[in-house]
């Protein structure tokens, strides 16, 4: 049985993950509340993935807690995946399937009857416009059309905790559109998303709260008038923002109202700070 929905939807408390001398990930903690959309950023190699991986049992973690809906998933992993949804990075569809017969099986083995498998699954291709070539198999799919098959697999059992890693990477405009309309429909009716993506500006229109991780480490983490503020108080070497410590970013002007790219920069470092400029100057021949 689920626990009442007062609990955070997901929890973290010191996830870390090590391979071999290397750590990836090291002593995250986050509280996602329930109807939340979260946003989870980072530079390449940050650790975004291997967290989601964790998050979502397909990696165990070095040391740590994790718990989706008040149950801790290392206890109840079974429990915990009925009740999420993952569009993982790499999609890992059957390639030698059709897109109907994917979907099928999917919510066969989500515990659906036969009548409600088929009828979400004829919704679900009508919605993300993958109806009208019922034969063609999943290896002959562009990318996106993956990834929209992916994001239906994802939510035809109606999970209520739903992890999005790069969900928009080669989806087009009207694609986009469509998901994203989704996926603001499933927050308004209750669902969790857990987003990671490196389009900040779909991150900025979609999201209420932030999380920054760099280098495997939490440097951020509050909603995204939090973060403003945290930024708007830096000094120029850097310092504490919304719980985590931020990079070698610039102190923005007063009143100044940053984009979340903006933000993103000013923490984790990039044009515009110090050691970026330092690494231009060594680039003066193309100038």
């Amino acid at each position: 049985m689920l626990p009442a929905m007062d609990s955070p939807a997901i929890l973290t408390r010191d996830l870390t993950r090590r391979f071999g001398e290397f750590t990836a990930v090291e002593s995250v903690s986050l509280s996602v509340a329930p109807g939340q959309f979260f946003g989870f950023l980072g530079p390449n190699g940050a650790g975004k993935s291997t967290t989601i991986r964790m998050l979502t049992g397909l990696l165990a973690p070095t040391s740590g807690q994790v718990q989706i809906l008040g149950l801790d998933f290392a206890a109840h992993p079974v429990e915990v995946k009925r009740q999420i949804g993952v569009v993982p990075e790499g999609l890992a569809l059957f390639g030698r399937l059709t897109a109907s017969e994917y979907l099928r099986f999917v919510g066969r083995m989500y515990g659906l009857d036969r009548v409600t498998t088929n009828r979400r699954t004829e919704e679900l291709l009508d919605f993300m416009n993958l109806a009208s070539e019922p034969r063609k198999l999943v290896t002959d799919f562009s990318h996106g059309m993956q990834k929209k098959l992916a994001l239906a697999a994802a939510v035809i059992h109606g999970p209520r905790v739903l992890f999005l890693d790069e969900p928009f990477e080669g989806v087009d405009a009207i694609a986009a559109g469509t998901l994203k309309a989704m996926l603001q429909r499933m927050t308004e009716r209750g669902a969790t998303i857990f987003l990671t993506s490196h389009v900040l500006e779909i991150v900025e229109r979609l999201c209420s709260h932030v999380a920054i991780i760099h280098q495997g480490r939490l440097v951020a983490n509050g909603s995204l008038d939090d973060l403003r503020q945290g930024v708007n108080t830096l000094p120029a070497w850097g310092g504490r923002v919304a719980g985590g410590w931020a990079g070698s970013g610039t102190a923005a002007a007063a009143g100044e109202k940053l984009t979340l790219e903006e933000i993103f920069l000013r923490i984790v470092g990039g044009p515009g700070t110090e050691a970026t400029d330092e690494a231009l100057q060594e680039l003066s021949w193309l100038a």
